[in-house]
């Protein structure tokens, strides 16, 4: 059966996606594969009155029968998808909280292809979140709507992290994994990210509800140091990436074989090679290399050591930039191949060869392969870092980043709940021989 997400008025001569499911697994393995970040229990007084006629209006909206019917039992399936919500099993005893995670994601997809929020807010009882949300999808409508862009469908999947259930409340982690296709001036590309959030779901009048949704703010939280508006704990962390990272291969520096010591000046950068390889790894971590926690910065220096440019080792991790691997369990590569802030310092430094770049005064100025840093509070510490990959049709930076996968996303990020007013950028234009 073809399975489709919601689409906007200028896709409807387009042909339907099939999207592929990953393979099943048990409840019990989902609970089994990592220890479950308990969440608070829940307080009758903090659901909101109500909940009940609330859901069945949200229902009642997305077409959605809320008479119930009887179903045979089905497995747990781990992904979810907003265009699979089968309207039969909504009263499935057994699975009455998945349906109220299918129900979320299909409204958050359609929140996010009309780019308004009440749709989801109408569901989900949560005041704080709904005004993250309200003011996200709102900058986004604006930003958009100046740049000349629609948005002309979307589709979210919504994979299942970690489960942790009692009879009358659950608390689920999902990875959210957003597709929306752009149409600006009669050309159409496809902007991709994925982002986690935790949702609380208790049992009103024998409903389940969403009580309250938490993103985890995955770029906000540097590689090292601490930030005071951190939204993660180290627990998250452990949590979102602890079994997914695997041990790295000792990726070979050749700049430190003597063979290699001389290599020839003025090496062209090859911009071409950089956008290839950050569309080959921009969801997943390149084996070769340590998978980081918080893998942004990590990754944009792959993608600039893919297109030539030498690493400049001085064996001292707050000088150079530099990757040798880990050695019985110490790291081996500078701060500047690591983190957002190192990254700027190393790049606003003027030297004569090897790795430079020119800081130019807006994004229309870059190219490919070049860098932006991004620094969310507006305090000289920058938090996350970026590669262009390729241009919407006025010339404006696309780019991608890893932690936060994100792949052909408009540059300035007011889409990410870590976009505050006070946001400040820094663009790199990377020199053409290296």
């Amino acid at each position: 059966m073809p399975r489709t997400g919601n689409r906007g008025s200028g896709s409807q001569n387009q042909k339907r996606n099939h999207a592929s499911s990953k393979p099943i697994a048990s409840q019990r393995k989902l609970q089994e594969k990592a220890a479950i970040h308990v969440s608070p229990p829940f307080k009758e007084d903090d659901r909101q009155e109500g909940a009940a006629s609330s859901l069945s209006r949200v229902q009642e909206r997305a077409g959605i029968s809320s008479q119930p019917e009887r179903q045979p039992q089905s497995k747990l399936n781990s992904l979810l998808r907003s265009s699979d919500y089968d309207h039969k099993r909504q009263q499935d005893s057994e699975n009455g909280w998945k349906s109220a995670v299918h129900l979320y994601v299909s409204l958050y997809n359609q929140a996010e292809t009309n780019q308004h929020a009440t749709v989801l807010t109408d569901y989900v009882s949560d005041r704080d979140h709904c005004a993250r949300l309200r003011s996200r999808l709102e900058r986004l409508r604006e930003r958009d709507l100046l740049r000349g862009a629609l948005p002309a469908g979307s589709e979210t999947k919504a994979e299942l992290i970690r489960v942790n259930e009692s009879p009358s409340e659950v608390s689920v982690l999902i990875r959210l994994h957003i597709k929306r296709r752009m149409e600006q001036s009669g050309r159409y590309y496809m902007e991709e990210r994925s982002e986690y959030e935790r949702l609380w779901l208790g049992l009103s009048a024998n409903c389940w509800v969403v009580l309250r949704v938490e993103p985890l703010i995955a770029e906000r939280r540097p590689r090292f140091g601490t930030s005071t508006d951190n939204w993660m704990t180290v627990d998250d962390y452990s949590e979102l990436f602890g079994d997914m990272s695997s041990p790295s291969t000792p990726y070979l520096n050749y700049d430190l074989l003597p063979q290699f010591k001389h290599r020839p000046a003025g090496i062209r950068y090859r911009r071409d090679l950089v956008a290839a390889y950050a569309d080959r790894w921009w969801k997943e971590g390149n084996p070769s290399y340590e998978l980081f926690e918080v893998n942004c910065t990590n990754y944009v220096s792959q993608c600039i050591f893919a297109g030539n440019a030498p690493m400049n080792y001085t064996g001292k991790r707050e000088t150079g930039w530099w990757y040798k691997g880990r050695n019985k369990g110490s790291e081996w590569w500078s701060f500047s191949w690591a983190v957002s802030n190192a990254l700027t310092n190393y790049l606003t430094a003027s030297r004569s060869s090897g790795l430079r770049a020119e800081i130019v005064q807006s994004a229309d100025e870059l190219q490919l392969g070049d860098v932006i840093t991004y620094d969310w509070n507006g305090d000289q510490r920058f938090q996350h870092s970026t590669i262009v990959t390729a241009f919407d049709s006025f010339g404006m930076p696309l780019v991608n980043a890893n932690t936060v996968s994100s792949r052909h996303r408009y540059w300035d990020y007011r889409d990410s709940y870590a976009w505050t007013e006070q946001t400040k950028y820094r663009f790199f234009h990377i020199a053409d021989l290296i």
